[in-house]
């Protein structure tokens, strides 16, 4: 199961989940998925750290931007029933760019971490959760007795943006966020599933 923390003010614990697929249902993987970041700008949503966090924003850009790679390696990883796929993108032998995608019946979670000099530099995560099971239709609700079918544009969207320095989280920011900075205790466990999932991909 793949779990994303979100939080505002005092209140660090809401939780999004993209839960294993039965194997009953099969995903429509070529034709809903959340779209890579390519050829963006990070939002400045706000002043805070706005110095440290230039170099981090501008990297995401130069790295977002590149349109040639040299070479991108694909890998299958099956951390729920439907599974996903981690590419690794490098540059003239150099890992710049990470990207993990998890597919679920509830929901698909994209994470796009970015490296500058070997380390973390900035970490995009976009979580859909869905209204309702991938396959649930008109039938499947009559049998049981709710009133909405899925639909995809009544996903609740998520996007956590993570920015590193010398290896430590220095910054979250949510767009479900009120906009404060967090506490130093939330973010280094964020910190540390961060690298906990960033390490599990590098093996």
């Amino acid at each position: 199961m793949i779990s994303l923390m979100i939080g505002c003010g005092t209140s660090n614990a809401q939780t999004n989940s993209v839960a294993a697929v039965s194997p009953k249902y099969s995903l429509q993987k070529d034709t809903i998925q959340i779209r890579e970041t390519f050829n963006k700008e990070d939002l400045t949503v706000n002043e805070y750290l706005t110095g440290r966090l230039k170099p981090i924003r501008a990297n995401f850009k130069r790295i977002n931007s590149i349109a040639n790679w040299t070479s991108i390696i694909t890998e299958d990883i099956w951390e729920s029933t439907e599974g996903g796929v981690a590419k690794y993108y490098y540059l003239n032998g150099t890992l710049e760019k990470i990207l993990s995608r998890h597919l679920g019946e509830t929901g698909q979670l994209l994470t796009e971490y970015y490296l500058q000099d070997g380390q973390l530099s900035f970490v995009f995560e976009k979580s859909y959760q869905y209204n309702r099971p991938i396959y649930q239709d008109a039938t499947l609700m009559k049998e049981l007795g709710d009133t909405e079918i899925f639909d995809m544009a009544k996903s609740q969207i998520t996007e956590d943006r993570n920015y590193f320095e010398n290896g430590e989280l220095i910054h979250q920011f949510s767009n479900l966020d009120c906009g404060a900075p967090f506490a130093s205790d939330y973010l280094l466990q964020e910190q540390k599933r961060i690298n906990e999932d960033f390490n599990r991909l590098m093996k």
